[in-house]
Formats: C-alpha cells, sequence, structure tokens
C-alpha cells in the first residue's frame, strides 16, 4: 500500500464532511460543489488504494497477466466519476445564474482557507507518486483539481465579501468545471486507449519496425502488435522472416530484437517469432503491416 495515498485519502475524507456542512450553512454552491468534488476525490483514492492491492496479486491460470489492469480500470472509473461530477455542477450553476441567492461568504472563506491547506498536503504528499502510475496519477488529478477549487473559492469569498456580487459564486462554480473536466478528459481517454490495446503513444510503429528490420538476416515482419499492459510496461509480439538457417541460430536475432526494443522502445515484454518463410495460411487476422 502507498502511505502517500492512504494519508491523502485520510485528509480528503474529513474535508470533505468540513466543506459540506460548511457549504449548507453559508449556501455556496461553489463550497459545496468543492465538497462533491472531494467526496469523489475519496472514492477514487480508496479505489485506487484498492487496485493497487489487486494489481499485486499474482498471475495465475485464469489470469496469465495478473491484476495489472486493475490499476488502469480504477483510472478510467477516477476519471468518469470525475466528467460526471463536473457536468453535475455546471448544470446546477447555469440554473442559479438568474437568481444567485446571497451568500455567507466569511464562512465561506473560512472553510475554504481551511481547505486550501488540507488539498496543498495532498497534492505535496502525491507529487512523487504522480508520474509512477496512470491509477496514481489519476488520484493526484483529483487532488490537484481540489487545490485549484479552493483557491478559486477563496477569491470569489473576498470578491463578494468587498462587493456583494452573489453571481460569482455560480460563476467559480463553471470555471472549477471545466479545469477538473480538461483534466478528467485527459485520464479517461489515456485509459480507455491502454484497455484498448492502443500502440503506445511515444512509439512510432514505423520505426520499431526499421529497428527489427535492421537486425543481421531478417527479411521481412508481419504480425506486428505493440501495446500497454499497465502503466509503463509495455509488450510487443511479432514474427521475423530470416535467412534459412539452424534454429539454434535464431536465438542471437531474437535476443538483439529484446535487447534493441528494451533500450530503443521501453518494450520489456516481448513475443518473437522466427520463421524462414511467410505462411499466409498462418497470418494474424489483425495485421495490418503486411
Amino acid at each position: 500500500m502507498s502511505r502517500p495515498l492512504i494519508l491523502a485519502l485520510t485528509i480528503t475524507a474529513s474535508f470533505t464532511v468540513i466543506e459540506l456542512v460548511g457549504g449548507i450553512l453559508s449556501d455556496s454552491l461553489a463550497l459545496m460543489s468543492d465538497a462533491g468534488h472531494m467526496f469523489t476525490d475519496t472514492l477514487a483514492i480508496g479505489l485506487s488504494l484498492a487496485a493497487m492491492k489487486i494489481a499485486m496479486r499474482p498471475a495465475n491460470a485464469g489470469k496469465t497477466f495478473g491484476y495489472l489492469r486493475a490499476e488502469i480500470l480504477a483510472a478510467l472509473v477516477n476519471g468518469a466519476s470525475l466528467v460526471f461530477i463536473s457536468v453535475l455542477i455546471i448544470y446546477e450553476s447555469w440554473r442559479r445564474r438568474t437568481s444567485p441567492p446571497e451568500i455567507d461568504a466569511n464562512l465561506m472563506l473560512i472553510v475554504a482557507s481551511l481547505g486550501l491547506v488540507a488539498n496543498g498536503a495532498g497534492v505535496y504528499l502525491l507529487h512523487d507518486r504522480s508520474k509512477a502510475t496512470l491509477n496514481e496519477r489519476g488520484a493526484f488529478l483529483h487532488m490537484f483539481g481540489d487545490l485549484l477549487s479552493s483557491v478559486a473559492v477563496i477569491v470569489g469569498a473576498l470578491v463578494m465579501i468587498v462587493a456583494d456580487v452573489w453571481i460569482v459564486d455560480p460563476i467559480l462554480s463553471v470555471m472549477i468545471s471545466v479545469i477538473i473536466l480538461a483534466g478528467a478528459w485527459k485520464l479517461v481517454t489515456q485509459s480507455t486507449s491502454i484497455l484498448l490495446e492502443s500502440t503506445p503513444s511515444h512509439i512510432d510503429l514505423e520505426d520499431l519496425s526499421k529497428g527489427l528490420m535492421g537486425i543481421d538476416g531478417v527479411t521481412g515482419i508481419h504480425d506486428l502488435h505493440v501495446w500497454t499492459l499497465s502503466s509503463g510496461l509495455h509488450a510487443m509480439s511479432a514474427h521475423l522472416v530470416v535467412k534459412d538457417r539452424m534454429l539454434s541460430d535464431c536465438s542471437g536475432v531474437i535476443q538483439m530484437g529484446e535487447s534493441m526494443l528494451r533500450e530503443r522502445f521501453g518494450i520489456s515484454h516481448t513475443t518473437i517469432q522466427v520463421e524462414c518463410d511467410r505462411c499466409e495460411d498462418a497470418a494474424c487476422v489483425f495485421d495490418h503491416h503486411k
């Protein structure tokens, strides 16, 4: 288990209750929106912790790749929950635009300031882990979105205290939601791409093919597939056509291929089949690189 995630979960769970009560008492949509966002954060971080534990389970006969994709599923759920809550906040802000209620801006300012401290601590705890996995990046984005929300709510509260302009509250809610929505959409598209087994964005398939063709003795390549198993763990399978030779000589071709893929493209899991003549009858039905 990740200790930073556990601490972040404790922080978000505590301040979800504080912000919700503060939002109800002050009648601030921005504060209640932030409380709703923090509630999804609590669920998201809890889901991230559960996914990390599941992902550590060893592979078995039924799950030969283990449970690595559990983290990607958690990231997708995290992103989708952020999209959902953002849309709800935008809808409620639109509904309030014509007759925004009077807000207890002083209470709103106090609660938002406490939230800023809590969210700042959460962001600090998760910053170093945000690049480790897509799942942990999702948790970090939740906390960072809350940090931005707290800043916006504080600014809005100050404006309302000084100028009594209540329309600021729904406007702030929309701004917060749009910022959150941008990060959430990226998270959803990244996790969906992995689940669809798309070619990793940092890998040029044509460049990879040229690298394999550059191995001494390789005359052709087909049935080439590259995908991501989990964050930072990439896999590849391919059939290499080689000049006719003894089977024992082919191990050198495979070793050179594996070494090149690992060093140049960061692919750690490879499956390479060598053959002296391409068998059309055995060609992969998904092959688009003939």
